[in-house]
């Protein structure tokens, strides 16, 4: 498909970051477009769809507030469909280790939004990985590739993924679809493992268990 397959060559995967504007909030992402004016080439007019439409949603620390509703600050911030849009957006915006602290920063099939309400994730679950701050960037790539590269046997159960950037940690949750469906939800967690080549245990939390206990939900499958 061209975005790389995960599991062969992510290892020689070499992503030029765009220098971004000084003056920036932190936290802040960059429009695609917003400093690119120059034409598209003709070397250009040959695209590579995906399978399926994304859309990156971010969540802006600064917009938060203790007293709004959960995921009120979330706003989508492009929607892709292509090879070369994805590494247009993705060339153009903060990785994990340069947003700011509280922020979170999504990549979910379009038109499912990144939270427990929507009706397709409304049953579904995360597998979650933790990373020391700073140290997330690669895996996120990764896991983006693997994502929309259709990289995983159960593809159909992927909703999406998040990065959440803490003041001491970063964390890549991957949310599902049917959290009940242990062999494909067991699947999807190693086959992750194995496309990050991420060693430690990870665990699954279904978000009927989170939203009932909040922090105190337990994990429902290992891996």
């Amino acid at each position: 498909m061209g975005v790389g397959e995960p599991e062969k060559s992510m290892a020689s995967t070499e992503v030029e970051e765009t220098k971004v504007e000084e003056d920036l909030e932190e936290g802040e992402i960059i429009d695609a477009g917003e400093n690119n004016n120059e034409k598209p080439s003709k070397a250009l007019a040959t695209t590579h769809p995906l399978e399926n439409a994304w859309t990156f949603w971010f969540d802006n620390p600064s917009a938060k507030s203790k007293q709004a509703a959960w995921g009120s600050s979330i706003r989508p911030v492009y929607t892709f469909s292509t090879v070369e849009e994805f590494w247009s957006l993705y060339n153009n915006i903060h990785h994990p280790s340069k947003l700011g602290v509280g922020a979170d920063f999504h990549c979910f099939k379009n038109k499912i939004e990144p939270k427990w309400e929507d009706p397709i994730c409304a049953n579904g679950g995360k597998w979650t990985v933790t990373f020391s701050k700073g140290k997330s960037d690669t895996c996120w790539l990764y896991t983006l590739l693997a994502m929309i590269g259709e990289q995983f046997d159960h593809g159909d159960e992927i909703c999406g993924a998040v990065v959440n950037v803490r003041a001491r940690q970063e964390k890549i949750a991957l949310w599902t679809k049917n959290a009940a469906n242990e062999a494909a939800q067991l699947s999807i967690g190693k086959q992750w493992k194995k496309f990050l080549d991420y060693n430690d245990s990870i665990g699954f939390i279904f978000h009927d268990d989170a939203k009932k206990h909040d922090r105190g939900a337990k994990n429902r499958y290992s891996c």
